[in-house]
């Protein structure tokens, strides 16, 4: 780029990289998006994640679900602030910190949420049966998770590649594209998996609770219509996210500033509202109401660790023969 200066001397040459705010010589139209964020809905999205936050602290502490709690909330904190990136956008599309704030938070915040919903495999199979499992039912959040972290992983690598790149290194930017693309993909295949383990479950127990295998507790669980409504909720959260990580997939892959990722609508459609839904549902579905097994297993597994971690509270009873030893039926030991 190049400007006259009026005396016929030779023009200064000026770089993209020295944009601090639209102008003549620095168009919106260079920028990544090519745009400017729309103020309303961001705000909105904004606000709905924070309104999310509010209410997954409340009903986490309420509950006591903190493994399923902490994910999604971790996950609504970073698209609160993703979000918040995108409103600063809006009055100044060329603000560097506001777009790394943005591209990072927004990209690896899905990855989190998408551990509270890997957590609920594990909880419905030792609620309704865990024998019709193909695998045990722990060993879900022991590869579930671990192989999304690695997801966020790749995904934070690539992130930071994009952001140390800057304006003028595309060599580098495209392989922070690159690594994201690949973090994403792999997102992809893990939620892929998760669907597929999930839906042979639902249809094997739903043969046995036909064919008459069924306790009556497990038969009370499979009709109630809270229970569903949880089972419904977390299918719909999986929906969502899953279409967002493909259209991330279409997005990134055509490099940095493509039309697709200059197309704001399709990025609020596809990327804002397929993670905001998901979030209300899990957040106003929640197991602590819904799905009680599984808040007092998530109860019971902290108290635990923090009986380990403290040691005995008190001084344990001589052991009585009168006393009849307490048991929850309803809560089946994992396997």
């Amino acid at each position: 780029m190049s400007s006259d200066n009026g005396n016929g001397t030779a023009p200064h040459k000026m770089s993209f990289k020295d944009c601090t705010e639209v102008s003549a010589f620095c168009p919106v139209q260079a920028t990544v998006l090519g745009y400017y964020p729309n103020m309303g809905v961001n705000a909105f999205l904004c606000a709905a994640f924070a309104v999310c936050v509010l209410g997954l602290v409340g009903t986490g502490v309420w509950k006591r679900t903190w493994g399923y709690s902490a994910a999604l909330t971790a996950g609504c904190i970073l698209e609160f602030v993703g979000y918040i990136g995108r409103v600063q956008l809006s009055a100044n599309p060329w603000n560097d910190k506001a777009f790394q704030t943005q591209i990072c938070c927004i990209i690896l915040a899905p990855t989190l949420i998408c551990i509270s919903i890997y957590l609920t495999l594990k909880h419905v199979t030792l609620s309704i049966s865990p024998e019709l499992s193909r695998i045990r039912p722990r060993l879900y959040p022991l590869f579930f998770v671990p192989a999304d972290v690695s997801c966020l992983i790749l995904q934070a690598i690539g992130g930071g590649i994009a952001a140390s790149a800057g304006k003028t290194n595309a060599a580098l930017l495209e392989q922070g594209d690159r690594v994201i693309i690949a973090g994403i993909a792999l997102q992809v295949a893990v939620l892929g998996f998760f669907g597929i383990m999930s839906l042979d479950y639902f249809i094997r127990a739903r043969s046995w609770v036909k064919k008459g295998g069924a306790s009556p507790e497990v038969l009370r669980l499979w009709n109630d219509k809270k229970f569903r409504m949880f089972a419904y909720a977390v299918a719909g959260a999986f929906t969502g996210i899953f279409i967002r990580c493909v259209y991330r997939i279409v997005e990134m892959a055509g490099g940095w500033g493509n039309p697709i990722m200059q197309d704001e609508p399709s990025f609020i459609a596809l990327e804002g509202f397929m993670i905001l839904i998901p979030v209300a549902l899990l957040t106003i579905f929640t197991p602590g109401v819904l799905f009680p097994d599984m808040a007092a297993r998530e109860a019971m597994r902290f108290r635990g660790r923090r009986t380990r971690t403290r040691g005995p509270l008190r001084t344990p009873r001589r052991p009585s023969t009168c006393r009849a030893p307490v048991t929850a039926p309803s809560l089946r030991r994992e396997t």
